[in-house]
């Protein structure tokens, strides 16, 4: 009985791990929410990182307005939540069966990645996407369609950043398509402090495009093109110099960027979920059409708060129609700016403009455009100058000897008592880790400059 009791307990201590987290052979822990694995040809167990657009929280992407206004779950659809197990060669036939001109082909990483996507939580991610297309979709094929590329190219979006288009990346890539500042300014997308045109869904898509098209004309493959949009030509070229002018994706695999070896798996997997979603008894999330929309070109600064107020319209929604405006400033006076908002407010705003304009501007707009310099000093007793200038500079001294003093005692107090480190011990994870010291994963993985989740046993984690 005892025996049985200890074999029991056991299971309890090991069940918690092995649903969150597991260990290899070298002692690195994963989180498998996040990671794929598989066994490669020399026998080894090899981990590749999910896109990090697929391991948003689901919550804070159903927060936006489009998605908590238009989207919700679909009551009708009683399809059973159990992911029905098929063969390989279902899958296989399946992936012949997409119309596309982009190569979709079956191997054991992108059947890791199609089982990924079907299981567990990221079931959910695949239901909302299923909605959300229906913002977007129109707007992908239009540009794809425009340069002559293949339309299969609209679901990228999914992998680069969960179609959020005011998603930012560890590295700093921004919006639906995850443009780099360089790269987004080279295919003419305007960023400086009031407008982030990353962010813009159709100026962004149709630079993606253009960006798409030459990376074709540069590589001639597609999936090479893919590739290349992850991590860069320059990267294509040297997986390619090593595996000694191979020009096949697959060949040139073990040559790439640990994170740009996923990601060509990931869109077949995307392509292969968004078209057999049903098979895999995934419910899509309900999307209602947005209002219609139109644009209005301003020459004059405006507030989105001016522009709520006076027209009585929500400023979330506002907000959600021009993402490309990061301070909620239109800056007209700049340049012709555009303004996004439901066709049935356009009108309203050419009506009451003068109003909008005016509608406490000197605290909205505050930016000052002409000021006076004071040039005189206050006059004062002659023969208190003197005395007053040296007690003053004599008090500026001391008061700032003493508040420098203060200043250097009170940063190093809180360098000593602000942060600590802790070593990795068998089993952790950050997720645990943070759970232990009060803080969230995101914050160590900022804290450390940690990319991914994992992590080994030993190494030191600072934690605040």
């Amino acid at each position: 009985m005892k025996k049985i009791l200890s074999i029991i307990t056991a299971a309890l201590l090991i069940a918690p791990l092995s649903s969150q987290a597991q260990i290899d052979e070298n002692n690195i822990t994963y989180d498998e929410d996040e990671v794929v694995l598989f066994t490669n040809a020399e026998g080894e167990q090899e981990q590749i990182e999910l896109p990090e657009s697929m391991t948003y929280d689901l919550d804070s992407l159903l927060y936006d307005y489009h998605q908590r206004t238009y989207l919700a779950v679909d009551s009708s659809c009683n399809l059973p939540n159990v992911n029905p197990e098929y063969t390989d060669e279902e899958i296989i036939t399946r992936l012949k069966r997409l119309p596309t001109i982009i190569e979709m082909p079956f191997n054991k990483v992108v059947k890791q990645f199609i089982d990924k996507y079907s299981e567990g939580r990221l079931r959910r991610t695949i239901s909302l996407m299923l909605g959300a297309e229906n913002f977007f979709m129109p707007i992908f094929e239009e540009a794809l369609e425009s340069y002559g590329l293949p339309l299969e190219l609209k679901y990228l979006p999914i992998v680069e950043s969960a179609l959020n288009p005011r998603a930012v990346s560890r590295a700093g890539a921004t919006g639906l398509w995850q443009f780099m500042l360089t790269t987004g300014k080279n295919y003419g997308l305007e960023v400086n402090s009031l407008v982030d045109e990353r962010c813009d869904p159709i100026l962004s898509t149709y630079a993606a495009a253009h960006y798409l098209s030459d990376l074709y004309h540069i590589f001639g493959d597609w999936n090479l093109v893919i590739a290349a949009y992850n991590c860069g030509p320059e990267n294509i070229k040297k997986a390619i110099h090593r595996a000694n002018g191979e020009r096949d994706y697959w060949q040139i695999y073990p040559y790439l960027p640990r994170e740009t070896r996923g990601y060509v798996p990931s869109f077949i997997a995307v392509n292969y979920m968004m078209n057999y979603y049903c098979d895999h008894n995934i419910c899509p999330i309900r999307a209602s059409l947005p209002e219609k929309t139109d644009t209005i070109l301003l020459n004059r600064d405006v507030h989105m708060e001016q522009i709520s107020h006076v027209l009585g319209i929500d400023i979330d929604q506002v907000v959600e129609l021009n993402p490309q405006y990061r301070q909620n400033i239109i800056n007209g006076n700049s340049k012709l700016s555009a303004l996004r908002l439901p066709t049935r407010y356009i009108d309203a705003f050419i009506d009451n403009a003068d109003s909008i304009y005016a509608y406490n501007a000197s605290e909205l707009l505050s930016r000052r455009h002409i000021v006076e310099v004071r040039e005189e000093e206050p006059a004062t007793r002659s023969y208190n100058r003197s005395y007053s200038s040296n007690r003053n500079y004599s008090n500026r001294h001391s008061s700032r000897h003493s508040s420098s003093s203060k200043s250097r005692h009170s940063s190093s107090k809180s360098k000593k008592g602000g942060s600590k480190d802790v070593t990795v011990r068998k089993g952790d994870t950050l997720s645990s880790i943070a759970k232990r010291n009060g803080t969230t994963v995101s914050n160590l993985k900022k804290l450390n400059k940690i990319k991914g989740s994992t992590i080994k046993k030993g190494n030191k984690i600072r934690v605040k």
